[in-house]
């Protein structure tokens, strides 16, 4: 079982004695296919017909019922009170319209895929790690290829959260995010700081940078929950079950998708108790954050599910391990095509950001991929004679 003793409010959010959670697990083109009697996941472009509405008591799963979005509420009322309540909100979460992002200049929609391209100013990340650091024209050139190629927003680290990374001392972190967070905003980007520390978060706003990208979900610098409500930035929550400097460490579930799935809404009912706007938080499942190839799987295939916590979803594989191991343990330079797999994996599912290294292709990806949705709205009617 997740570690929730490690977290406070993930012990209050087992407060039931049973869950409740809404899988979405069938999928048509559009509506208009089964005449329609299928919505589309938080007001994107898929569209779910069939839902498995499962509930789960001291960590198994005790019912498991099939239903149609037209007899879900049936399914809904029968349950006692408290578990009904769960599930209602869990279903109007899974239709729910998300606000854009607005990010200075920019205006992000939330209403179709978006790609949100890695900018790395560090010597030691797994992918990329030194190219840009002490090189910030290379930088500025690749911010640019990759606002050229469709990136909606710029996520700039200035920290290595790959297994077994020294900590960064905060000065050294400012030193090399600050500079990259300068050079895209003069080019009016939409900027995301990826930092788990409220002062390199502070001076990146500060800076020009709009969006608070936390591996730690705002655990690690308990100056940035505050910090993060006072400034009404977007917020992005990423699951990982470590504390401390290793996020990677105390991994142990009884099952990954709901302990994940758990875990995500305590951390969003802690953020809004602490007065950030529930409209501004982001849910990042964690891939490659404590989990092995199979928990990785089993997230992705899963991703459906995530839309019940009524937040936009982020995810991101791109050139991860998980893509090494499923391809004879490819280089990272070598992840292109598994990268792209994820990511369309991710479209599939409704997710709204998709955190990658290789923009041009991805963008290409989900172009192609939106092509294909808006024909299905149309590709219905009788075939010509």
């Amino acid at each position: 079982m997740l570690k929730r003793v490690q977290h406070d409010v993930a012990v209050e959010a087992q407060s039931l004695s049973q869950r409740i959670y809404i899988r979405p697990i069938s999928f048509v083109p559009g509506p208009q296919s089964v005449e329609g009697h299928a919505v589309p996941l938080a007001g994107g472009m898929v569209y779910a017909r069939e839902f498995a509405v499962i509930v789960r008591e001291g960590g198994k799963t005790v019912r498991r019922e099939i239903t149609a979005a037209a007899t879900i509420g049936e399914v809904l009322s029968s349950l006692p009170g408290e578990l009904a309540s769960a599930g209602e909100e869990q279903w109007t979460n899974l239709r729910l319209r998300h606000p854009p992002l607005e990010c200075g200049m920019r205006t992000v929609r939330l209403d179709q895929p978006q790609v949100m391209g890695i900018l790395n100013v560090t010597p030691d990340s797994f992918s990329d790690g030194g190219a840009f650091l002490d090189n910030p024209e290379a930088g500025k050139a690749h911010a640019s290829a990759m606002l050229e190629a469709g990136a909606a927003i710029i996520d700039i680290g200035g920290e290595s959260t790959r297994p077994g990374a020294p900590a960064t001392w905060e000065g050294d972190e400012k030193d090399r995010v600050l500079p990259a967070v300068e050079y895209c905003a003069a080019m009016g980007a939409a900027i995301s700081v990826d930092t788990r520390r409220a002062g390199v978060l502070e001076a990146a706003l500060a800076a020009g940078a709009h969006v608070a990208n936390d591996v730690s979900a705002l655990r690690h610098d308990p100056r940035s929950v505050e910090l993060a409500a006072r400034a009404g930035c977007p917020v992005v929550l990423m699951h990982a079950p470590g504390e401390g400097d290793d996020l990677h460490a105390d991994a142990d579930y009884e099952n990954v998708v709901f302990d994940v799935f758990d875990w995500l809404a305590a951390r969003r009912d802690a953020a809004i108790a602490s007065g950030i706007s529930r409209s501004k938080i982001i849910l990042d499942p964690g891939v490659g954050f404590g989990k092995s190839l199979a928990e990785n799987l089993a997230l992705i295939n899963a991703l459906p599910l995530f839309h019940a916590l009524g937040q936009p979803i982020l995810l991101g594989g791109s050139r991860k391990r998980m893509v090494g191991a499923l391809s004879n343990e490819a280089e990272v330079e070598k992840r292109l095509g598994g990268s792209v797999a994820l990511a369309i994996a991710g479209m599939n599912a409704g997710v709204q950001i998709l955190r990658v290294h290789d923009v041009f292709e991805t963008v290409q990806a989900r172009n192609v991929w939106r092509g294909l949705r808006d024909a299905a709205l149309t590709d219905f009617g009788d075939l010509p004679e």
